[in-house]
């Protein structure tokens, strides 16, 4: 009988808390309303493709190692962190060596002499017989919908 009466009260309280959480936001919120977005006198075509958000890509900040993201297209990207202006350079842009201190994989501009390396800062020369292919090469060529099949 005390079980019973236990598990009653228990299904009350749950109750209870299901129509206090029903009821509406927390006492001392808000809600603001955002006045319309500017309307122009531009047709709906162009509307709708400048409201697309540009394709976003990614790379590592030279200086502080930080992963920044940045819209596809950008020829320079400045580190929210450390503030440094990093050139962005695409996969066809871009060679491989392996330092010859260290054997860590560098990532160089395409005509660069030599690479410095950011973990040993030893200087390793670009030869042809430790150039590896651009990454663009490694990956092979892109593959569509149907070939994925």
């Amino acid at each position: 009988m005390i079980a019973e009466a236990m598990m009653e009260e228990i299904q009350t309280q749950k109750k209870k808390e299901e129509e206090e959480e029903e009821e509406g936001p927390p006492p001392g919120w808000e809600s603001t309303v955002l006045p319309p977005p500017p309307t122009s006198a531009v047709n709906s075509t162009t509307t709708t493709a400048a409201a697309e958000i540009p394709e976003m890509a990614q790379m590592v900040c030279g200086s502080c190692r930080r992963l920044l993201s940045y819209p596809r297209g950008t020829k320079h990207v400045k580190c929210s962190c450390c503030q440094t202006v990093n050139l962005v350079l695409e996969a066809y842009q871009v060679g491989q060596v392996k330092c010859s201190n260290c054997e860590l994989l560098l990532m160089y501009p395409y005509g660069a002499p030599s690479v410095r390396c950011s973990s040993c800062k030893s200087v390793t020369d670009i030869r042809e017989d430790n150039k590896r292919p651009p990454w663009s090469v490694q990956q092979g060529p892109l593959k569509t919908f149907s070939s994925v099949r």
